[in-house]
């Protein structure tokens, strides 16, 4: 099982966009998912077209960690009906749901005992192949939560002066993070995102990120697209959703999925230049 949290130290990059993305892709590629919403805004949760139910959501589930019983609280995606009627089969996308709960734990003095209860939680995942933890836009007490789950972080980044700062401020914040809790933590590299064709600010920002992060940039870049937000907004899958953009993104976060799946953990392990 592979666990990767999308983070950002940056909000507005599209980190959760970038999560649903990746979502739907594992979805096309029939990859039991499950995507924890751990922002308490829970955007990805509206995204994901998830029901209200009486489940437990994960603000919740972490309260009582040994008692959370993952596989009976998570909740399927509303996705799923549209991805089976378009003949891709029987298919695996549950999300654990966000909630503002989550927000009691989004503070920067949490322990070592409390940093673990992500990582409780999980332990009743191994049903999934893959795990998408979508962060807050912070290394507060959630973020440094997920990353002692998981095996990877993947962070966003947009092609600006801030962003690309912050990005470096969070490739460092890994490191030490790893040092005095995580040693097996990696990171999975850094998702161009919200990219404009023909901007020189951005690719002249895309130059200096590929010279400071090397082989850490992956790719593909994702573009800006217009209709994003309609999709999302609609709490429907890029995959599914009709149009050239929709199907040429589709294809990019197939590629991007794939590159994130396939990384070799020795080579992607080394700090930036």
């Amino acid at each position: 099982m592979q666990v990767v949290s999308i983070s950002s130290l940056k909000g507005g990059v599209g980190k959760t966009s970038v999560t649903t993305g990746l979502a739907s892709a594992a979805l096309a590629a029939g990859i039991p998912t499950l995507v924890v919403d751990l922002d308490p805004h829970a955007d990805a949760s509206t995204a994901l077209g998830v029901q209200p139910t009486d489940n437990l959501d994960i603000g919740r589930m972490l309260r009582s960690p040994r008692k959370a019983r993952l596989l009976e609280n998570v909740v399927p995606s509303g996705w799923i009906g549209r991805a089976e009627s378009n003949g891709s089969g029987p298919a695996v996308l549950d999300v654990a749901v966000g909630s503002a709960y989550t927000g009691i734990y989004d503070r920067p003095d949490l322990g070592k005992r409390d940093l673990r209860r992500l990582s409780t939680v999980l332990a009743g995942a191994d049903k999934y192949e893959l795990v998408l933890v979508d962060c807050p836009p912070s290394l507060n007490g959630l973020t440094r939560m997920a990353w002692s789950a998981s095996n990877k972080v993947a962070l966003v980044a947009e092609p600006g002066l801030f962003s690309v700062a912050g990005t470096e401020r969070t490739m460092r914040a890994i490191q030490l993070f790893r040092q005095e809790f995580a040693p097996n933590l990696s990171p999975a590299g850094i998702v161009a995102n919200r990219v404009r064709t023909g901007s020189s600010e951005h690719a002249f920002r895309l130059a200096e990120m590929k010279s400071m992060f090397g082989d850490l940039l992956l790719a593909p870049h994702i573009p800006e697209q217009a209709n994003w937000q309609q999709i999302q907004g609609a709490a429907h899958s890029v995959h599914h959703w009709p149009g050239d953009s929709a199907k040429s993104a589709a294809g990019l976060y197939d590629t991007l999925l794939g590159n994130l799946m396939s990384l070799n953990k020795g080579s992607r392990s080394r700090s930036h230049r």
